[in-house]
């Protein structure tokens, strides 16, 4: 297929037109990709907690919008200037980065400073234009995390494609764009959680898991999972946690200490609940470190012992997709799978396209961890 051909032809998206959704599936179009643009054909896309926020406009984003951010397909076309990618290739569709402040020359690029503007305006940051058009031949805001792939075509910045082997299942991997991202790297890129330490996952929905097991992978021998769904808990444990707190029963500072005596090495939060992030950072141990993945509501404040921070030499960081480089740290993730060593697969659940709204409700509910929609065959 040529781009040209490509450009008059329709495809089905999932619309988002007002907020609080639901998502729509309506028929859409697609421009040709830019000369630093990737067209591809998304096989499959996980879902993710932001899609939601970003529906009901907890994080504000224009709308109609086609959402979806975990995109997984293949390359239909690249623009003339794209040499990172050719046709035929299979991708993970990550964030989206500027490349030109400081923290993308450091290579941080998920910190990068524009990154609301490359990832939550809704359109093209270079000059407000769009890929996407709805049926009724209007805009449709797009460029979610660069990406928008709640639909059958996706416009990605040759910036954040990764290019992914061929002998992966493909339909599996989207959610390694964001979401197991940022648990896993959290562990292993932010906190560098060490052979023989200790590490707890407050909160172990796909996020928490995916630390739990990249905490597993790493040689981490004492790892607490910390949650209020007992099924939750149990999964934990198939996936490498060696102990479990049920926070609806049990105080998880005091039952993290009766194990370790002064607390852990590490910990991450990924609730965005203030007192969850509070009661991980009381059970450091003196010198321990904790990161704040989850996303807290707009205006949260956060309530800290702050002789426990000085006196005790605890850290607290923030940490967004887990201080990722997309197209080193995926590659790595699906080797770490391949070799047994990380078995995202336990925590997804496919829906087809037309059940997009029964994922997000599953999802919500906590009923299915990581919802991966399946668009196209690979």
């Amino acid at each position: 297929m040529s781009i040209s051909e490509f450009a008059a032809k329709d495809f089905q998206a999932a619309v988002v037109r007002q907020k609080g959704g639901p998502f729509v599936i309506e028929t859409a179009s697609i421009t040709p990709p830019r000369h630093d643009e990737v067209l591809v054909r998304v096989v499959a896309t996980g879902m993710c907690h932001t899609d939601m926020v970003a529906r009901d406009q907890i994080y504000p984003v224009p709308q109609p919008i086609v959402l979806g951010h975990e995109g997984a397909g293949i390359v239909e076309a690249v623009g003339e200037n794209v040499t990172k990618v050719e046709k035929g290739d299979h991708v993970v569709l990550s964030f989206h980065s500027c490349g030109s402040c400081r923290p993308c020359q450091e290579g941080h690029p998920a910190y990068c400073e524009n990154f609301n503007e490359y990832n939550f305006a809704g359109a093209r940051p270079e000059d407000g234009s769009h890929a996407l058009c709805g049926h009724d031949h209007k805009p449709l805001n797009d460029r979610f995390f660069g990406q928008s792939s709640f639909g059958a075509y996706a416009i990605a910045n040759v910036r954040n494609v990764v290019k992914v082997r061929k002998d992966a299942p493909l339909e599996l991997l989207g959610p390694l764009g964001c979401g197991i991202q940022t648990g896993a790297g959290t562990v292993l890129n932010a906190l560098k959680v060490e052979p023989g330490s200790s590490f707890a996952a407050f909160g172990a929905g796909a996020v928490g898991l995916s630390a739990v097991m990249a905490a597993a992978a790493t040689g981490a021998t004492t790892i607490f999972a910390i949650d209020v769904v007992p099924s939750r808990l149990e999964l934990a444990l198939e996936l490498g946690a060696t102990h479990i707190v049920d926070s609806s029963k049990d105080d998880p500072v005091e039952a993290i200490r009766k194990v370790t005596g002064k607390g852990v090495d590490f910990a991450m939060d990924s609730t965005g609940i203030p007192a969850v992030i509070r009661n991980a950072v009381l059970a450091l141990r003196p010198m321990g470190s904790a990161a704040v993945v989850g996303a807290s509501k707009p205006g949260a404040l956060l309530d800290l012992d702050a002789n426990d921070l000085m006196q005790s030499v605890k850290s607290i960081r923030g940490v967004v997709e887990g201080d990722s480089v997309p197209d080193i740290f995926i590659p790595k993730l699906i080797d770490l799978y391949l070799a047994g060593r990380f078995p995202f697969d336990k925590l997804v659940k496919f829906y087809p396209l037309d059940q997009i709204n029964e994922a997000a409700a599953d999802s919500e509910k906590g009923g299915t961890l990581k919802p991966i929609i399946r668009i196209a065959a690979a």
